[in-house]
Order: structure tokens, then sequence, then C-alpha cells
């Protein structure tokens, strides 16, 4: 079974992340045959962004995911740019895209709420980009966070259009999703997401904070005036807690409302901060071990695109042949 999936250099990660997606290629490497991950910075074009800063932000997180577990021996790891089949294939699946479909992207429709600047062209197309980055290898799997499935479902409808029109050609792939923790919610507004643009830098975790600043931040995130800890559809902050505890221990939820039934918030916030920052330390360690060499960095990256080239050019040459682009074979 192959593996993919991708992950943007937009600034540092956070908890929700590496909840919801990194864990999930540490995971993976051992199952995907190969597992394919990829940073791409192609995507992180589409809103407002730095060029240096760019840059910087694609070793952080490569050297995040090497940091985490990732085994360049085990997997592929590469930045999406250095692999050109991803770009081409973006226009040839553009053909088979509904423009109607790619309105009714969740994504495009918060972003462009929140863009106060040009709203590029690039960022509506963005669904078929991430299509075209599935597809390109055939992709068995794509693990994902649940912002994710909207995206990945649009990839099957393309790929399947694209199949029924010109022949089995692609992969049709399958989402997957962590059944616990693939939203994680931020601490200060637990009715949104984790995320690094959020407005207050409190109800986000960062895998890089330090242990007083993650004691500091979970202690202090929102819960309701109650003192039951258990998940509820009124009790947003306290579930979210208890899908964080319940992911860093490797245990049910029901087993975390079981261990804190009658203790209340105070000894539940701080169990909730002490395994977060247990959770989080050794992929600190590594990280500041691994950033600074950045030669290394784009060394693995050059030999995760060669790697990736190997299995995209033929895919994607196959696509060219089926819709008549280029010369006969």
């Amino acid at each position: 079974m192959r593996i993919f999936s991708g992950i943007q250099p937009t600034g540092r990660k956070h908890l929700g992340n590496y909840i919801g997606a990194i864990r999930q290629y540490v995971e993976g490497q051992d199952r995907g045959d190969p597992a394919i991950y990829c940073v791409v910075d192609l995507h992180a074009l589409t809103v407002p962004f730095d060029p240096h800063a760019l840059r910087e932000h694609v070793y952080d997180t490569a050297a995040m995911l090497l940091a985490a577990g990732l085994d360049t021996d085990r997997c592929i790891l590469f930045r999406q740019s250095d692999v050109p089949e991803h770009t081409e294939l973006t226009w040839l699946l553009s053909s088979v895209t509904a423009h109607g479909d790619l309105n009714r992207m969740h994504q495009f429709k918060e972003k462009t709420a929140r863009q106060r600047e040009l709203v590029s062209a690039g960022l509506f197309i963005y669904p078929i980009l991430m299509a075209a980055d599935i597809l390109a290898y055939n992709a068995h799997e794509v693990p994902v966070g649940d912002d994710q499935r909207q995206h990945v479902e649009l990839a099957r409808d393309i790929a399947v259009r694209f199949n029924e029109r010109f022949g089995e050609t692609f992969v049709v792939p399958e989402v997957r999703i962590p059944e616990v923790g693939a939203r994680i919610m931020d601490l200060q507004d637990p009715s949104s997401k984790m995320s690094t643009t959020s407005a207050s830098p409190a109800g986000r975790v960062l895998v890089l904070d330090d242990p007083k600043t993650i004691e500091k931040k979970v202690k202090s995130a929102v819960t309701d005036s109650g003192s039951e800890v258990r998940r509820a559809p009124d009790k947003a902050g306290i579930s979210n807690l208890i899908s964080i505890l319940s992911v860093v221990r490797g245990v049910e939820p029901e087993q975390v409302e079981s261990e804190f039934d009658g203790q209340g918030y105070g000894a539940f916030k701080t169990a909730v901060a002490e395994a977060v920052v247990e959770y989080l330390a050794p992929v600190r360690e590594r990280y500041e071990e691994i950033r600074p060499d950045e030669k290394a960095l784009e060394k693995t990256l050059e030999k995760g695109a060669e790697r990736a080239h190997a299995i995209a050019h033929p895919i994607v040459d196959d696509a060219r042949r089926v819709m008549g682009v280029g010369p006969a074979a």
C-alpha cells in the first residue's frame, strides 16, 4: 500500500499539527510501500508569504518531521517544488475539475474571508494541486487531519472522473483520519481549530514551546463553568483537553473521564499539562540537534525528491499519453 501526505511549511508546528498529521506520518512509514511525505512549499504561495521566511520554514518543517521520528530509510521525504510533476499534473487535472466543486471548498471560503490582501487564483485551485500531489504517486491512503477531509474527497472525485473519461489511470485514494484527535481545538476558543493564525498565541501549544509555556497555556485553557471532566456538546473546552490527554497517553477518552471523575478541573488541567510536556520534550530536543545543519537537511530533501520523481514521472507521463498530450508513444 502506498501512502502519501503533505504538510505546509507555514511557521512553527503546533500540537494540532502534531496529533492530527505528524504522528500519523511516523506510524505510516512502517505500513507504506512506500510512505511518501512532502513539504508543500507551493501550497504556501497561495497566501501572503515572505520568500526568505518560506525557505527557512521548509527547513523548520523538515527538521520537525525528522525529529518526530521519520526515518528516510523507511520513507520518502522531499520538497514539493523539487518534483515538477506536481505542477504539470495540476494543469492536466484542471481539465476534469468542475468550477462548482472548487467553489464549495470550505477552506477557500474561510481563508478568503480572513484575507485582507490579494485573494489569489492559486488559493482557488489549491485543491487541484493537492489532488495532483496525491494522484501523482497513485497513493492508496492519505493521512490528514479532519480539516483536509473535503480536499481528499475532491481528489477521489477527480480520479474517478479522469478514469471514466480516459481509462483506468489513477488509484482512487482513501482518506485516513485519526479517530481521536483529528481536530484539536484552540485552547482559548474551543469553537475553532488550533491554528498558527489564531487570534491569541495562548490558544496554541507549539511543539517547540518550553515546558513552562506549555504548562501556562494548558492551565489557562478556556473551560465551562462546571467542574465535571466529561465530553459534552456544551463542554467544548474540556472535551478538547480530554482528546489531547487521551492521544498523548494512548488511552481511550472514556479512561480519561473515569480517572478524573470527581477531581475537578484543576487536577485535570495539571495532568494534561504534564503529559503534553513529557510528550513533546523528545521532539523538541531532537529538533534542536537537527535544525542547525541546513546542508544535511537540503541533502535529505534532494535525495527524497529523486526518489519521488522516479515514482511520479511514469504516472504523470501515462496521464499525458491517455489525454493525447505530447507525441504518441
